[in-house]
């Protein structure tokens, strides 16, 4: 069964109509003759979008009982029953009520596309999990329901559903989006034209990167190498030099001229050579560039400007920032510098900045050592030295009058040779004595102009000039196959130093490990690849880049790991040298694989071991503190029930007394066991409003005897934004045991006050007080702290607050009481403006 396909309508703030646009798609698809049904739609009372839902069939919702109020959610299995071809579910990130099938409302969906069910949905910017952090600092409202971003990101379409901030504000004016009761809350506060501004731009910056992803996806399918400027993308070539730092911050402040930029900072490893590049230097410029917001690249090439302009082309850069060169003057005789070659073969798609810095013709600080491959200037030099040489050295001894003898002639070609074969290597200083050699028998041994030789002495001169020339030849060519051998240990020391690097870092991502696998060897695509046993397929643990290959034999390059794992390469096929580091490569990405796999069993272990201690300890409390409200009940009841006695109606007065008092224990314990295993599944959702505290907190001193706490609350404090109900549930579990704790004839002091963007509430008592070093303890479950009595509770109500509190963005912390006992010090967030709302009207806004 082929998987649905989702398509997601993405709003950059509440109220710009996502809504209203899915149901006007909805109303197209079913013209052109498409099965469309509502699945969930969530209109908000607003009258236009209430309209759009005339003439679509809406599926029945389920209805939920929680906590004594009844809601309603997706009914899942009607839709799969209903099998439309395309279903409407509004508001993808919502939180189901606990009792649903799934948690969120997105895994319902994943059930539909699963099914083959084509679904359509939308998302506010302000719900991706990733942005949480960001749309907090930038509106004071954290939001509670979030949606991973890669649910999103896998949509098959995505589309922006976007307004202008005055625009809206003038649609929530109007009161097109909430009731005439909340607009001037709204506006005041979430509803900002800064806000808005704000969250626009984040929506637009995150499907831009959405639609690059397509972009080079689309790329790499029809292998397309030319640029597309569509988004400035900015290269630093680096060193290794001091120069990098001031590359560096030229292509940030390039970046910062157009929103949206990006600065990838790449350093080129010759493999046919050693460099001068420093790894500190390298360490620094990495931090510098990754703390401007860019990212940092390693990788080899043969030849500098081919493998930058190849990287450029590769992340689709439309400007590349080289600094000038360093070489002196004379080095430019062996040739132009990688500046100029990249300049020259760049392209009309790249542009090629050079920037001069403090170190232009300073020289590079160390000889540049060429390697065996000799570069193809020298070996021209060489051949020309070899051949032409001697030529001219002929012509211009012939011509001259001075006679200096075979003797010096003879050096005079040998220096020819010996420049030939540090130029050009052993070929050409070999050509080089081959020649020298005739010209100095033709024309200077007797008889002249004849390939012969009369003197026996000039014969042995001739062989030792020939013998000299191929020595010379043999030691500068062994040298240079030694410098070659040093680069390539150069090349590959640089790359797995920093591989050892990203270990020391504790860089544990898979996904990033073979993205520099495919930087480094210039690779189209990289899998980690692994079987179950020889008979097993294979299947793919990790990969990056378009296309990559199901099975090692389909890959260009394959790196077995063991026996059941390999990494396999596509693109092109390595030399036999580079296989050495793709092995540590290998190596490496087998151990990440296994740190991964490991920390998540490590998890699961010490998720078990947590339930093994808490399933202990709730043994114990069954044991004991739930079976003694049970056994007084019963005592009560049978006693009652009881026919040999006749009990007055005091007596029955105090054993119905009794039944009661061992019921409501027995619901207290009852009541904290079922939160406190609400905390450690994570299922705790608060429905965060906008409140006054004296609206929550003298509610929750319901369940003390009547004045043993006293209660300070100024009505001048700042709104909070909190869930009432576990707040009130919080309050009084703190209450109470200070309460429990605090001597007779002393009350228990409630107070807040506001401080700062918080307010605090205050419980004290004049208890015999906690010790700091057990001041943590006693909010762990199932700790009461020194002689408490058995029966006196479980110990979860301070573990039950302190997760309420925290689930609320809050804090509870114990401090010391002046004068003696304990004051517990409840943290909330106020809420900004102190601007007095609705109780109704929620802080985070949704639609």
């Amino acid at each position: 069964m082929a998987r649905g396909k989702l398509r997601i309508y993405l709003g950059s703030a509440p109220g710009v109509g996502k809504t209203y646009a899915m149901l006007s798609e909805a109303h197209r698809r079913m013209e052109r003759g498409t099965d469309c049904v509502v699945a969930f739609v969530e209109h908000h009372g607003r009258p236009r979008t209430e309209v759009m839902l005339h003439g679509l069939e809406q599926i029945q919702r389920r209805e939920i009982e929680y906590r004594g109020t009844v809601f309603t959610e997706m009914d899942v299995d009607a839709v799969l029953e209903r099998r439309p071809a395309v279903a409407l579910v509004d508001e993808l990130p919502h939180t189901n009520v606990p009792g649903s099938r799934n948690t969120k409302r997105w895994q319902d969906v994943e059930e539909l596309l699963a099914a083959g069910i084509d679904v359509v949905s939308t998302v506010n910017i302000q719900h991706l999990e990733s942005l949480g952090d960001v749309v907090e600092s930038i509106t004071g409202v954290r939001q509670r329901e979030t949606v991973p971003d890669e649910v999103v990101r896998r949509a098959d379409q995505i589309e922006l559903v976007d307004m202008s901030p005055q625009a809206l504000r003038r649609r929530m004016a109007h009161g097109n989006i909430y009731t005439s009761d909340k607009v001037d809350a709204a506006l005041s506060n979430y509803f900002r034209p800064g806000n808005l501004t704000a969250l626009r731009e984040l929506a637009l910056l995150w499907l831009a990167d959405r639609v690059d992803e397509y972009l080079q996806q689309y790329r790499g399918e029809h292998n397309i190498r030319a640029t597309w400027q569509a988004r400035e993308r900015i290269v630093v070539g680096l060193t290794g030099g001091p120069e990098g730092r001031t590359l560096i911050r030229r292509a940030a402040r390039m970046a910062a001229k157009g929103s949206g930029s990006e600065i990838l900072a790449v350093y080129v490893a010759r493999s046919d050579g050693l460099t001068s590049a420093s790894p500190k230097e390298l360490a620094v410029q990495r931090t510098l560039v990754e703390d401007l917001g860019g990212t940092f690249h390693h990788v080899i090439g043969d030849d500098v400007p081919p493998a930058l302009l190849e990287f450029a082309r590769g992340v689709n850069a439309t400007q590349i920032v080289l600094g000038s060169s360093r070489r002196k003057a004379w080095q430019y005789i062996l040739g132009p510098g990688v500046g100029q070659t990249v300049a020259r073969d760049s392209g009309p798609d790249l542009d090629v900045h050079i920037v001069t810095h403090d170190h232009v013709a300073k020289g590079r600080g160390l000889p540049v050592a060429r390697g065996a491959r000799l570069g193809r200037v020298r070996i021209i030099w060489g051949w020309l030295t070899g051949v032409v040489g001697p030529v001219l050295l002929t012509v211009l001894l012939t011509n001259s009058s001075a006679d200096l003898g075979i003797a010096n002639d003879m050096l005079l070609f040998l220096s020819l040779t010996v420049a030939a074969a540090m130029l050009g290597g052993l070929l050409p200083a070999l050509a080089s004595a081959a020649f020298g050699s005739l010209l100095l028998n033709y024309f200077f041994a007797p008889p002249l102009h004849r390939l012969t030789i009369s003197d026996p002495k000039n014969i042995v001169a001739i062989v030792i000039f020939v013998s000299v020339a191929v020595a010379v030849a043999s030691v500068v060519d062994q040298a240079a196959r030694r410098t070659h051998q040093a680069a390539r240990l150069r090349a590959e020391s640089e790359i797995l130093s920093f591989l050892a690097g990203s270990v020391l870092r504790g860089e544990t991502a898979l996904d990033a490990l073979l993205e520099r696998v495919r930087e480094t060897f210039a690779m189209e695509s990289v899998a980690l690849l692994e079987r179950a046993s020889d008979v097993d397929p294979w299947t793919c643990a990790g990969s990056v880049g378009p296309r990559p290959v199901a099975r090692p034999e389909d890959a260009d390059v394959d790196m077995p790991i063991g026996d059941d794992m390999a990494l396999a390469l596509s693109g092109r096929v390595l030399p036999a040298e580079d296989r050495r580091v793709l092995g540590a490569f290998a190596a490496q990405a087998a151990v990440v694989l296994d740190r991964q796999r490991l920390v998540g069993e490590a998890e699961d272990a010490r998720r078990l071991a947590e339930g093994n201690r808490i399933r202990t300890a709730l043994l114990a409390a069954v044991s004991h503190d739930l079976r003694t409200p049970l056994a007084s009940i019963k005592a009560a009841v049978t006693s009652l029930r009881s026919d040999d006695i006749q009990f007055s109606q005091e007596d029955e007065a105090e054993l119905l007394a009794g039944i009661e008092e061992g019921a409501d224990r027995l619901d207290h314990l009852v009541g904290n066991l079922l939160d406190m295993s609400r905390l450690q599944t994570g299922t705790v959702t608060p429905l965060i409003r906008e409140i006054d505290l004296d609206e929550v907190v003298p509610m929750a001193l319901g369940g003390v005897p009547e004045g043993s706490a006293e209660l300070d609350i100024p009505e001048s404090l700042p709104m909070v934004a909190v869930d009432p109900g576990l707040l009130e549930r919080a309050v009084a579990n703190i209450v109470e045991n200070a309460v429990k704790y605090s001597p007779g004839g002393e009350p228990v002091q409630v107070s807040a006050s506001a401080m700062a963007d918080r307010v605090e509430v205050r419980v004290t008592d004049r208890g015999p007080g906690v010790p700091d070093d057990a001041k943590d303890r006693i909010f762990e479950p199932f700790q009461r702290h020194g002689d408490a009595p058995r029966g006196a509770g479980v110990g979860l109500g301070l573990a039950v607050a302190r997760g309420f509190i925290e689930s609320m963005g809050g804090t509870l912390a114990a401090e010391d009481t002046p004068g003696g006992g304990l004051t517990m010090v409840l943290t909330l967030k106020a809420v900004r403006g102190h601007t007095s709302v609705p109780a109704d009207l929620p802080a985070r806004v949704t639609s």
